[in-house]
């Protein structure tokens, strides 16, 4: 197996899309560099801002998660190939 066919197994094994959460900004926005994200074949998709996260079987009220905080949430998006 070459370093292409390895690379491309590795790139198609990474999640489309990853999020990352943080009790405050900095943390989240330096997300990208400390973990590389570029380098992994990744883009920010949006802006680092605060969100709280609910979630629900589709039948009920909606649950808090987090315990309702609020947290900044950050999104990598996998970079297209074209």
């Amino acid at each position: 197996m070459n370093d292409k066919t390895k690379n491309d197994k590795s790139q198609t094994a990474l999640p489309e899309r990853i999020t990352v959460l943080s009790t405050d900004f900095t943390p989240a926005a330096m997300e990208f560099h400390r973990r590389k994200m570029h380098e992994r074949g990744y883009r920010l998709e949006g802006r680092v801002t605060p969100r709280k996260f609910f979630l629900t079987d589709g039948l009920g009220e909606p649950k808090p998660l987090l315990e309702g905080r609020i947290h900044y949430a950050v999104t990598f998006v996998r970079k297209d190939d074209t």
